[in-house]
Parts: structure tokens; C-alpha cells; sequence
């Protein structure tokens, strides 16, 4: 990989704007579960996991992504867009609709799996999107893990000091991100 490129350094920007943007999921959930009050080593636990999954689902995403590629030819291109759209419109619906309580038991083993699969599914799908335009699958999948734990710690951390309003607004500021992302594609 030449570092020098300016090409590699447009898709490392890149991948990192999807990363932070699915990462506020991780951020605004993290806000909730913080503000209920939460243990140092319980956040730790909670991040590590979020990181996980967060390198997993867009893994498994972008393999199959690279085989519907394969099958779809240029379509690939034009549907990832759809998605990456589809994803984002989503997200800023789930932000703009305030009757839905997010509690999870991050404490017990499944609270914990339910808690990290709920913000790291959105990477899936954006994985399967990154699939089909054959991008680097290490510097996605290890940026992915980092942005989520990251996130995850920072919103955690916040959630024992500031309001629940940050949250909704970080949710819908993913949205618009991918929602970008997928016009930008479809262009």
C-alpha cells in the first residue's frame, strides 16, 4: 500500500467517516446505559465486546458483499449506494422516533450480546455495501473495532455526566453521514 497515494489516504478518510458514524450508535446507546450509572471495569467489559462486534458484522458484511459483487457486476455499485441510503434514512427515523426505550441489561451475558449486536448490525449492512466496492478489508474491519470500542468507552464515560438529548442527536447525526456516503455513491 502506498501510504504517499493520494487515493489510499481519500479511502482511509472515508472508512473512517463510516466508522465514527456507526460509531455513535455505540456513542449514543452508551449515553443511556451511563446516565443509569455503570462501573469502571463494566465499561471496559461492554467496549471490548462493542469492538468486537463491530469488526465482526461489517466482516462478515463485506464477504458477502465481495460475492454479490461477483454475481451483480456494476449493479453491485449502484445497490451498495441504495443501502448505504436505505441504512442512513433509518437511522434518522429510529433518531426522530422518541417512544422507543432502549433499556438493556448490559450486566447479565445476553444483555450484553443483545446490547452489542443492537449497534453493531447497522455495520453489517454497511459491510456488505464496503463488499461491493472491493475495499481494504483489514484497515475496515480493525478501523470498525476501534471507532466502536472507542465510542463506546467515550459514551459510557459521558452518560455519567451529561443528559439524554446528546444521544438522540448522535444517532441522527450517523444517519446523515451514511445517507451522504450512499448519495455519493449513487452519483
Amino acid at each position: 500500500m502506498d501510504w504517499t497515494s493520494p487515493l489510499v489516504w481519500g479511502q482511509i478518510i472515508t472508512i473512517w467517516l463510516m466508522a465514527a458514524a456507526l460509531g455513535l450508535d455505540a456513542l449514543s446507546l452508551g449515553l443511556g446505559i451511563g446516565m443509569k450509572g455503570i462501573r469502571k471495569l463494566d465499561i471496559l467489559k461492554v467496549s471490548a465486546v462493542i469492538a468486537l462486534f463491530h469488526m465482526l458484522m461489517p466482516l462478515g458484511g463485506m464477504l458477502m458483499g465481495g460475492y454479490i459483487s461477483i454475481l451483480l457486476g456494476h449493479v453491485a455499485t449502484i445497490c451498495g449506494g441504495a443501502l448505504l441510503i436505505l441504512l442512513g434514512t433509518h437511522m434518522l427515523y429510529s433518531s426522530l422516533r422518541s417512544d422507543e426505550s432502549r433499556s438493556v441489561d448490559h450486566r447479565s451475558f445476553w444483555g450484553l450480546m443483545l446490547f452489542s449486536l443492537s449497534v453493531s448490525i447497522d455495520s453489517f449492512s454497511v459491510g456488505v455495501s464496503l463488499g461491493m466496492f472491493a475495499g481494504d478489508l483489514v484497515l475496515t474491519v480493525l478501523m470498525f473495532g476501534v471507532m466502536g470500542g472507542l465510542m463506546s468507552v467515550a459514551g459510557l464515560m459521558l452518560g455519567r455526566r451529561v443528559g439524554q438529548w446528546i444521544g438522540e442527536y448522535g444517532e441522527a447525526l450517523g444517519g446523515v453521514i451514511l445517507l451522504a456516503f450512499g448519495i455519493k455513491f449513487l452519483i
